[in-house]
């Protein structure tokens, strides 16, 4: 049967965009103009996925979605918004949101969020959110590389207030290195938890990622560009070949030049990025 998706925004151009696409794809759509409409919908409609967006008349999508989860705990939503601060994704992610998209979004990322929704869901995958200011993050991601993008595209508001080659650079570092921790210290093990941790302050950006891995020891990283001689930089690229891994390994190569710090702590299974904002530079590597 097909999945069910209620579309609830006051721009009917949008409706008419987003129920073309979801169509094409086999989904069937519902659609509400306002928050009221949609939580009527809501309660007399069976919904797999609900995207709303935040500013409509009457009652804005973030109160619905508040008042939708006084009943309604698992029910899936994609926050939709040109207004990305962090305030915004912070409701978001107290609110359970899967996914967040900022407008205008093309029709690629739209598939690809409410894909990466319908993957989750039936493995019950939820980011547990342990704190939620927007100077001090604290969630509990499960160690399912499905919850990377969604959770990227949540993080990426927090940062809306920064220089755009300083947000591309702490994002990727935090992308490379949270993929690193499921993948390797979590094993792809959807019941595993990753701790992440984002602080930002007016002079420094810094992530805490920590596995369930046991750690490791950076002289045993063969599959990795990080330990090439500089005399042969393919090194790790015929190692993970010979043992049938996925291309790649340049992850913490990259990531530690995308950051001014990256420190490990004793075990390697937690990492501690940090990207100085105010032009202050003291870079070490442990």
């Amino acid at each position: 049967m097909a999945k069910k998706i209620l579309v609830v925004d006051d721009d009917p151009e949008l409706h008419a965009l987003i129920g073309f696409a979801l169509r094409r794809e086999g989904y069937q759509v519902l659609e509400a103009l306002d928050a009221f409409e949609g939580l009527e919908a809501i309660e007399s409609e069976v919904i797999d996925l609900a995207l709303l967006d935040v500013m409509m008349p009457k009652m804005d999508g973030l109160m619905m979605l508040a008042r939708l989860r006084e009943r309604h705990q698992d029910l899936p939503v994609v926050v939709m918004t040109a207004l990305t601060t962090p305030e915004t994704a912070i409701s978001a992610l107290r609110e359970q949101a899967c996914d967040f998209l900022a407008k205008p979004f093309d029709v690629d990322q739209l598939l690809s969020a409410v894909s990466a929704v319908f993957e989750l869901v039936p493995q019950e995958i939820k980011i547990e959110v342990l704190s939620a200011r927007p100077e001090w993050i604290e969630l509990r991601v499960p160690c399912d590389p499905a919850a990377i993008d969604p959770l990227e595209r949540i993080m990426a508001q927090l940062k809306a207030d920064i220089p755009e080659d300083t947000r591309e650079n702490v994002t990727y570092a935090f992308r490379e290195m949270l993929r690193n921790a499921i993948e390797h210290g979590g094993k792809n093990d959807s019941r595993q938890m990753v701790e992440v941790g984002f602080l930002h302050t007016p002079r420094v950006i810094l992530y805490r990622i920590k596995d369930p891995g046991e750690g490791f020891a950076i002289e045993s990283l063969h599959h990795a560009a990080i330990l090439n001689p500089e005399d042969d930089p393919t090194q790790h690229e015929r190692y993970r070949e010979e043992r049938g891994m996925r291309p790649g390994g340049f992850g913490i190569l990259i990531a530690r030049e995308m950051v001014d710090e990256m420190i490990y702590n004793e075990q390697h299974n937690e990492v501690i990025l940090i990207k100085y904002l105010d032009g202050m530079k003291q870079p070490t590597e442990t």
